[in-house]
């Protein structure tokens, strides 16, 4: 496979997630948590499917197209180990959902990322909350759900905590 064809098959992915996801949350209270903005078009298409959910935006430095940043009140700027950890206060109740999108595709940059992910991300969750990420999350208190009908097994997974 070529790496555009892998580039559109991720993209075909998380988009599918992302709305598989935003279908299931609605009786999941709090708010959605997005790591990594990027270019801002996850944000932009969360905002659109999940209209009257909060969202909030963590990337270390903000580079997306200004119709695709949020408020300044939502966008969260800063080293994400360590603004996740102290974003209580500004963020409020855990998330209903966390869209983790900071995986490299390098396996041992990656593992290194879930090592101290994960605690991050299982503290921000609200029960019965789901993540979706790219990073491969060893959290004891989620489980894995199968990949919605049509999806192939991609380096994406879902997680719903218990």
């Amino acid at each position: 496979m070529s790496r555009l064809d892998a580039f559109i098959a991720r993209l075909h992915a998380q988009k599918a997630l992302l709305e598989y996801v935003a279908a299931r949350i609605a009786d999941v209270p709090g708010p959605v948590l997005e790591l990594g903005l990027g270019n801002g078009r996850t944000f932009d298409h969360l905002r659109e499917i999940l209209p009257g959910r909060e969202i909030f935006v963590f990337d270390r430095a903000v580079s997306a197209h200004p119709a695709s940043i949020p408020d300044g009140e939502h966008m969260i700027v800063g080293d994400i180990r360590e603004t996740l950890a102290y974003c209580a206060p500004r963020v409020g109740s855990p998330a209903a959902f966390i869209h983790c999108d900071l995986g490299t595709g390098d396996p041992t940059s990656d593992l290194a990322r879930s090592d101290w992910l994960a605690p991050l991300i299982h503290a921000r969750t609200a029960s019965g909350g789901y993540v979706a990420t790219g990073v491969k999350l060893d959290m004891p208190d989620f489980e894995t759900l199968p990949m919605p009908p049509g999806l192939e097994a991609s380096r994406y997974s879902i997680l719903r905590k218990r």
